[in-house]
């Protein structure tokens, strides 16, 4: 594995992150949401440095499911908050074709939020399938499929403290690792990050 960024910088990161939302809210109170599971590790770090009021909640995205391109996209939003009159920021680990974070927001305003703004610890370089972009961006990195800080590859890698490029032989490898395990959903394997 290459790392791409080490922990120093992914925090120093997520402290800018936080800096600009702060800026940007002037001590308004804020609903956070994070888009599990990839979100998680970025979550617990970013909340901790915001000094507005916060609520936080949850809801659960996966396009991925075992694979390294984005599929067919599955919401679970059973554990959401009441978001009407709220102004929510949907916090999510990777913004790479843009469609995830579209089909959230939608259904964020849908919900009768006053206002929806996105924070993402990444930003793929590369043409994004949607007009949508995040409103606030940590890291722009190149089009490469990464693991570590909450990111996954078939459920593996998301403890690792930094964030790596996973390369071909290391997908082969888990690959073999996972499908030992249990079978592997034809569908769900290709190439990406989501």
């Amino acid at each position: 594995m290459r790392v791409l960024l080490n922990e120093t910088q992914l925090l120093d990161g997520v402290r800018q992150l936080a800096a600009k939302i702060d800026e940007h809210y002037q001590g308004r109170p804020l609903t956070v949401v994070a888009v599990m599971t990839g979100s998680v590790v970025l979550f617990a770090d970013l909340i901790r440095m915001l000094s507005m009021p916060l609520r936080v909640g949850v809801i659960q995205a996966s396009s991925y499911r075992g694979g390294v391109k984005a599929g067919e996209l599955a919401v679970d939003t059973d554990m959401l908050l009441d978001l009407q009159g709220r102004d929510v920021l949907l916090v999510d680990d990777i913004f790479d074709t843009g469609r995830t974070l579209e089909r959230l927001t939608k259904i964020v305003q849908d919900r009768g939020a006053q206002s929806v703004q996105s924070a993402m610890l990444l930003r793929k370089q590369r043409t994004h399938d949607v007009p949508i972009r995040p409103d606030f961006v940590a890291f722009e990195i190149p089009d490469e499929f990464v693991v570590g800080y909450g990111l996954d590859y078939r459920d593996m890698y998301r403890n690792l403290p930094y964030l790596a490029i996973l390369d071909e032989d290391e997908i082969a490898r888990t690959s073999e690792t996972h499908a030992a395990a249990k079978p592997i959903d034809p569908q769900a394997v290709a190439s990406g990050n989501g």
